[in-house]
């Protein structure tokens, strides 16, 4: 256990050579993962203990008798028990036994549940998950008090050996889904996982250059609690505060929790302006380019559409800079720190307004309708969705000068036919407007209000469909 472990070469490493009830002992365990008192009151227990105490069969005797601890295993391979003291748990290791008694008195540094940035609310709870597995899924137990909540851990990750669950509730979701996952989970070959839940993410939704997020994450425990209601599997990873939902379809990372806070018919109105940021994140610029480049196209009432100063340069790369600009700004807000944060806002406003314009750089009509397609992009409450309709917006702007209004025909066919043959875990990435079902689409485009949603969504094939 020393020479796997390197108790001499790791200063964290700890190694107490004991002696209890007349028998070696040794206990391994990493400084800081361990909870202090819980381990000194065990050794207190174990010097007490008399020579005869332990016999006949002392690994049963400490087991059933003498370790009065919630959480003890045993093991057999020394180097299982050597990669489980690495996750936190402590070795005890008996003269006289085959086995190493695993002594889960661990505890990791945490911060507080905070609620997450990305999903807030005016009302509603405000706590969010964190990094910590465990803390993880006692929030998500907290909210669902179900005998049928299962809670599947593995360990993905030949050196990292992180921790991973695969969350569902046995009587509502699809058995073949739930196979599926443990399959493609458990097939995973690789040597770590640094990056968490967007590593599995690589390796289980199978689509490596599509910018389109097939799964939906979120920090927020009551959110995750309502989408395992409704059927689906979430993938919890040690380590990471985002969990993993799937199957998720393209309108589930256009929902917000903020919807189902208010009053239906608010909700139902805040949902159809999140459409209308959407839409307008990705069409708004290459329309005002394509009209800019033939103003023929324009009814007589709209025709003050289109630059009255066309600039220095040209208008297709006004938007491109601006585009590249805009992202700069957003890398640089995230580098920030948030003491700066104001500064870097002035600065920004400085030069990408008022002086842009003044010097030629831009006309006006861009910073405006580059603006309202930003502003449409940061209202949409999936992050990864944002970042995928930034890449089909500047695909659009680039087909559309070059090829006028046959590459916007042709651009927008193809995004929306892309999306059409998309699946999402063997599901049409676009149900339940394509393949068309009338009520889930109802459903969508509206916030009905919950009383009505008697019926869980017909994609999952939920082995419990009503409500």
């Amino acid at each position: 256990m020393r020479e796997r472990l390197g108790v001499d070469e790791s200063f964290d490493m700890v190694h107490l050579d004991l002696v209890y009830a007349g028998r070696g002992m040794s206990l391994f365990l990493v400084d800081g993962f361990v909870k202090d008192d819980i381990l000194h009151y065990l050794m207190k227990l174990l010097s007490k203990l008399d020579k005869d105490q332990l016999d006949p069969d002392p690994l049963k005797q400490l087991l059933k008798t003498h370790l009065p601890y919630v959480e003890l295993d045993q093991e057999k391979d020394l180097n299982k028990a050597a990669d489980t003291v690495l996750a936190g748990p402590t070795a005890l290791v008996v003269e006289g036994c085959d086995e190493v008694i695993m002594i889960d008195a661990r505890t990791y540094p945490v911060r507080g549940p905070a609620e997450p940035d990305l999903e807030r609310v005016v009302r509603g709870s405000r706590d969010g998950f964190v990094e910590t597995i465990v803390f993880n899924t006692a929030l998500t137990r907290r909210r669902i008090r179900d005998r049928s909540l299962r809670m599947e851990y593995l360990q993905i990750g030949r050196r990292s050996q992180t921790d991973v669950c695969l969350c569902y509730l046995k009587d509502i979701a699809d058995p073949s889904r739930v196979e599926h996952l443990q399959r493609v989970l458990k097939e995973i070959d690789t040597d770590a996982l640094p990056m968490a839940e967007k590593t599995i993410e690589e390796y289980i939704s199978g689509q490596h250059w599509n910018p389109y997020p097939v799964i939906r994450y979120t920090e927020r425990p009551d959110t995750a609690a309502a989408h395992l209601y409704e059927g689906h599997i979430l993938i919890i990873i040690d380590g990471s505060p985002s969990v993993m939902i799937t199957p998720a379809t393209f309108w589930h990372h256009l929902q917000h929790a903020e919807e189902y806070r208010q009053k239906p018919l608010v909700g139902a109105y805040l949902r159809w302006v999140r459409f209308f940021a959407f839409i307008a994140s990705i069409f708004i610029l290459p329309l005002y380019f394509l009209f800019s480049m033939y103003p023929e196209l324009l009814p007589e009432a709209l025709s003050f559409i289109g630059p009255s100063d066309q600039g220095v340069i040209p208008l297709l790369l006004q938007f491109l800079i601006a585009e590249i600009g805009i992202d700069l700004l957003r890398m640089a807000a995230i580098h920030t720190p948030s003491s700066l944060g104001t500064a870097l806002g002035l600065v920004a406003a400085i030069l990408i307004g008022q002086v842009a314009v003044d010097v030629g750089l831009f006309s006006r009509e861009v910073v405006l309708y580059l603006s309202l397609a930003a502003i449409g992009t940061f209202a949409t409450p999936s992050y990864e969705m944002g970042l995928a309709d930034r890449i089909s917006r500047l695909c659009l702007l680039i087909v559309t000068g070059l090829f006028g209004v046959k590459g916007y025909i042709i651009g927008v066919s193809f995004w929306l036919i892309y999306l059409s043959r998309m699946q999402t875990f063997k599901t049409p990435y676009l149900w339940p407007f394509l393949p068309f079902s009338w009520k889930p689409f109802r459903d969508v485009l509206i916030r009905s209000p919950i009383p009505l949603k008697n019926r869980r969504p017909a994609f999952l094939h939920p082995k419990d469909p009503d409500r």
